[in-house]
């Protein structure tokens, strides 16, 4: 029998199998599971499995007999199976049987059948962004359905663990959400103002639930919702003093979200209220700044600082800081009566009553009449010769003259209806009187009363007249004498001026403002833009119909303050404006803004005197025909301390960090103090130019250089003609800029007498001023110079001197000063001391005794 009769039937398996493995795992687990059948069994060899052939290209599987008995086989694969690298696997599988004999000679083979495997996919891959960073944008105001969609992936091979199921947004406490598609919402309504950019994290889960590794950022801007206005400005804007026109708004643009515009009309507004007296202007007294300005002399200050010689003003409360000026506070309370000797007299058809006022309206039911200014009858009768004052928001000018000749209807009330008045903001008001026309000038503008009431002229009597300021003098007709109608308000610099009306010009100069609004480059402002300031500079009005000739025009206005040391602080800037369309009824609407120019400290000045503090001299000298002059080796000086730039940073560790600079200003007063006892009339006097000074020490006041104050000072002379009964004097100066905003140093100037014939010497060091001092009244020096290049070429000198003794008014003629001339028969040391030029011009001199001081010429 050959091989072949014992191995009659083919091995027997299914015609299919489904086979699943678990990715990364080697065992495949089949449906059916293999197993081979062989009808030659239990014949050995014949009847059993020895072995399965796997059929495909490449497939990573091999099949393996268990047992060949019962035919029982397993799938198994030769390497790693990765899902991501294939997920399916089909191929072809035969079952063999052993054969005949031992040797598998004559084997069967079953028929094929085909293997299908699936691979079970492991989550091992986490969920990645397609983005690095996400970035949007998005318009404040609004709720989104989607601001952005987010999208990550997954290598996973399987829809379960590559698919993305949910996102999730991990920064907190944002107003943001997430859909499980990855579109980011916004769940309130974002603001440009709030906050301009939001940063948020976003995740991904797989449907696995594992989760991305790294976070994607997501930046999400805010832009504001185009809003007309104008745009580029900074709200403040710091001024260096000194440093001349600055520019506000050099960057600015009006955005019109691309409306059509015929034309635009901008106001910008300099609001300078709270300074002063409504803006930086000039802190001298009001002499000093009427001589300034030209205005003609023989002016009485009626609210002049407090002093002893100005005591009518003791009594007034007084509202003013360092660096203001002298403002007095009338609450319908205060009143001061002006002393007769103070009092301008004969006033004729031409004078002027000038005064600053800030002044709102009447909080009481019944408007009262309030008065600035009263000429009443002291006693007996109640008269008003002339007055100023404000009755509901009305300015009123009473001028009744006395009977001349004719007994006729005259005007004697003068009414002006002004905004300015009740405005409670400080205005500058003149009353220029050139019978029987009456002007009034608010701010430098004239105004014409539009209401003049005439009246009879009053009778002429022998009552005297009290003059009054904040209320009139009620003398008459009433059980006790008292004020009444009081003002209410603030006044400050009111004068009258006999004999002389003031220029348009001279009076827009006293109440002019040193700050204000400029241009830059004026001429390149185009054709098309129209500007208009107002008189004091603080209101601009800009108009033009091309919308970038306007931007540009804007961007040259600038904030200048002209003086010298300003005060510092804020500013405020309001900007207004107003468009046109192009036929439309509705047109845009531009918010005002709102900004402030910060004025900077300005650098200080330091005024020093300086000079020989100390003469010792023979008695000879003083008893002399000349004197001893005090103070002929002073110096005034002003400097400044300038610190170094940043720049020069490196230059600081080896320089000193400061230095002074010398700079050039005026004096409007000195001091000279006798220290200790007074001075002795009966022996001992002080002389300028060969006048007698007498018993009140010098006061010179006066706006003018340091240098013309130094010449002056220095013909300063000391008489005494019995030196050895005086003990030694101590005399003390100082000088002040800007009504005492800032003064010098105390330089003390002793005098010792040498007891002997022979000259003595110069001794030079400081000496300690004596903690027991008496400051005796001071004596009066208005000293004019020229003022200015256009200023006559003589230098003025007039000099107010208290003399006790004398009533008379003395007039000395022009004369040259020669200080070689004058010291004629001085020993050989004081014949050294130099000549002394006034410009080489005739000086005028006016002396004037207190007792007539201020009466008219």
């Amino acid at each position: 029998m050959g091989p072949g009769s014992m191995n009659k039937h083919k091995p027997w398996i299914e015609t299919s199998y489904h086979g699943v493995i678990t990715e990364n795992m080697d065992i495949v687990q089949l449906d059916p599971p293999l197993v081979a059948l062989d009808k030659d069994a239990p014949v050995p060899y014949a009847g059993e499995i020895c072995a399965f052939k796997i059929h495909g290209l490449e497939a990573p599987f091999e099949a393996v007999v268990l047992n060949g008995t019962s035919g029982e086989g397993q799938l198994r694969a030769k390497g790693l199976v990765d899902c991501e690298l294939q997920k399916e696997y089909t191929f072809i599988i035969q079952a063999h049987d052993c054969g005949a004999g031992p040797g598998g000679t004559g084997g069967k083979k079953s028929h094929k059948a085909v293997v299908h495997i699936q691979v079970n996919d492991v989550n091992e891959f986490s969920p990645v962004f397609r983005e690095v960073q996400y970035h949007t944008a998005v318009t404040e105001g609004k709720i989104y359905d989607s601001i952005l969609q987010v999208e990550a992936t997954d290598q996973d091979c399987s829809s379960q663990y590559s698919q993305i199921c949910n996102y999730q947004i991990t920064t907190t406490n944002t107003p943001f959400a997430i859909d499980r598609n990855g579109n980011i919402r916004n769940t309130e309504k974002l603001s440009f103002e709030k906050q301009q950019q939001y940063e948020v994290l976003v995740t991904a889960f797989d449907c696995g639930q594992k989760r991305s590794t790294e976070s994607v950022p997501v930046h999400i801007d805010v832009k504001p919702v185009c809003k007309p206005g104008w745009q580029g400005w900074d709200k403040r804007v710091d001024y260096e003093p000194g440093t001349g026109s600055k520019q506000l708004f050099p960057k600015m643009n009006l955005e019109t979200c691309g409306g059509l515009l015929s034309s635009v009309r901008t106001t910008v507004e300099l609001q300078t209220s709270h300074i002063g007296k409504g803006c930086d202007r000039e802190t001298y007294s009001e002499k000093s700044l009427q001589k300034l300005c030209g205005a003609s002399s023989g002016s009485t200050d009626l609210l002049p600082a407090p002093s002893t010689s100005t005591n009518w003003t003791a009594s007034l409360v007084t509202d003013s800081e360092r660096d203001s000026d002298l403002i007095f506070r009338f609450d319908g309370r205060q009143a001061a009566k002006i002393p007769d000797q103070v009092v301008p007299q004969n006033l004729t058809d031409q004078f002027t009553v000038a005064t600053w006022m800030k002044h709102g309206p009447n909080p009481g039911l019944r408007a009262e009449k309030e008065t600035l200014l009263c000429n009443s009858d002291k006693t007996e009768m109640n008269r008003h010769h002339y007055s100023l004052y404000v009755h509901n928001c009305r300015l009123v000018f009473l001028l009744r003259r006395d009977f001349i000749q004719v007994d006729t209807f005259r005007p004697a009330e003068f009414h002006w209806k002004l905004d300015q008045i009740c405005d409670k903001e400080w205005h500058y008001y003149v009353i220029n009187v050139e019978f029987p026309v009456v002007t009034l000038y608010v701010d430098g503008v004239t105004y014409d009363p539009y209401l003049v009431t005439d009246d009879w002229p009053i009778h002429p009597s022998q009552i005297d007249v009290q003059l009054t300021v904040g209320a009139c003098w009620q003398g008459g007709e009433v059980t006790k004498p008292r004020f009444t109608q009081y003002f209410r308000g603030s006044l400050s610099g009111l004068t009258i001026r006999p004999g002389k009306i003031e220029s348009q010009k001279v009076i827009s100069c006293l109440q002019a403002c040193k700050e204000g609004l400029d241009i830059n480059s004026l001429e390149s402002l185009g054709k098309g833009i129209k500007f208009h300031f107002n008189p004091a500079q603080s209101i601009l009005v800009m108009e033009g119909e091309d919308l970038e000739n306007m931007n540009a025009a804007l961007r040259k206005v600038s904030y200048i303050n002209s003086r010298q040391f300003p005060t510092p602080g804020i500013r405020h800037l309001h900007i207004s404006t107003s468009v046109q369309c192009f036929g439309e009824d509705t047109c845009i609407f531009i918010p005002d803004i709102d900004a402030v120019v910060m004025v900077l400290q300005p650098s200080e000045p330091r005024i020093t005197i300086a000079g020989v503090d100390r003469l010792t001299r023979p008695a000879a000298d003083l008893r002399g025909p000349a004197g001893l002059t005090l103070f002929q080796d002073l110096h005034i000086i002003s400097t400044v301390t300038k610190g170094d730039t940043a720049e020069h940073e490196e230059e600081r560790e080896s320089l000193s960090p400061e230095s002074d600079e010398e700079i050039i200003h005026n004096l409007d007063y000195c001091d000279i103090l006798v220290l200790g006892e007074e001075l002795r009339p009966e022996q001992e006097s002080l002389q300028l130019q060969r006048m007698t000074i007498g018993m009140c020490p010098p006061f010179l006041s006066g706006v003018d250089s340091m240098s013309n104050y130094e010449q002056v000072i220095r013909q300063v002379y000391y008489h005494n003609w019995h030196p050895a009964q005086t003990p030694d004097r101590k005399f003390r100066l100082t000088c002040s800029e800007l009504n005492g905003r800032y003064t010098s140093n105390e330089f003390t100037l002793e005098i010792s007498v040498l007891h002997k014939s022979e000259a003595g010497e110069h001794v030079n060091h400081m000496v300690a001023p004596s903690q027991y001092m008496q400051v005796v009244p001071h004596l009066y020096f208005n000293i004019t110079f020229p003022f200015s290049p256009g200023a006559p070429s003589a230098a003025t000198v007039v000099i107010v001197i208290c003399i006790a003794a004398l009533v008379v008014v003395v007039v000395l003629g022009i004369y040259r000063i020669h200080l070689t001339h004058q010291q004629e028969g001085r020993n050989s040391d004081t014949t050294k001391e130099r000549e002394l030029d006034w410009d080489d011009s005739a000086l005028n001199i006016t002396v004037n005794p207190m007792e007539v001081r201020g009466r008219g010429d």
